[in-house]
């Protein structure tokens, strides 16, 4: 039993005439993204990184040379907002973790680059949080890791499209969706 099961327990006393099932999984999900957040920060401090921090080099990282993209490209990948991104971009600028550059398709644009100092540093950390999640997962067998993966792709499927603004779901039949962090 876990505290999932005894949360569920106590709503089938005091709120019978609820199906209050759905929190099976949904309340997992949530304690275990809790824990998963708390896990990542200390690990991204090891290397002097806030989340928010990763989550942006990790985008420009994942695109391959030359590790740049549009702030509205890192706004979709980092699920943030305008104001938000361009104080990120501002503070790992002045950090030298990337560099704003004028977008030659686009006067008016700009790009975000990676530079050389955040690349090592979001590999570094990018390495240890790849170490840590495999250990978690030993718990698991592969078919079991396969398996969640598979349905968390298709619970996660129907928030993008909302996200997205469209009713279009992703593809959850293993390819293409959104990536989360890393």
């Amino acid at each position: 039993m876990d505290e999932v099961d005894r949360i569920l327990q106590a709503w089938r006393t005091e709120a019978p005439h609820l199906d209050a099932s759905p929190l099976r999984v949904f309340s997992r999900v949530s304690r275990l993204a809790r824990h998963l957040d708390l896990a990542r920060k200390e690990a991204f401090a090891g290397h002097g990184l806030e989340v928010w921090e990763f989550d942006v080099l990790a985008a420009l990282r994942r695109e391959g040379a030359p590790y740049e993209l549009s702030p509205g490209a890192l706004i979709h990948q980092t699920l943030s907002t305008s104001g938000t991104m361009t104080n990120r971009i501002d503070r790992l600028a002045a950090r030298g973790m990337v560099e704003r550059l004028p977008d030659p398709r686009d006067r008016r644009g700009v790009r975000v680059r990676l530079t050389e100092p955040g690349a090592k540093v979001v590999d570094a950390a990018l390495a240890d949080l790849i170490s840590f999640e495999r250990d978690l997962l030993g718990a698991l067998t592969c078919e079991q890791s396969d398996e969640i993966a598979v349905l968390l792709r298709k619970l996660l499927a129907g928030f993008e499209a909302a996200w997205r603004g469209d009713d279009q779901p992703v593809d959850s039949s293993g390819g293409g969706g959104v990536e989360a962090v890393g």
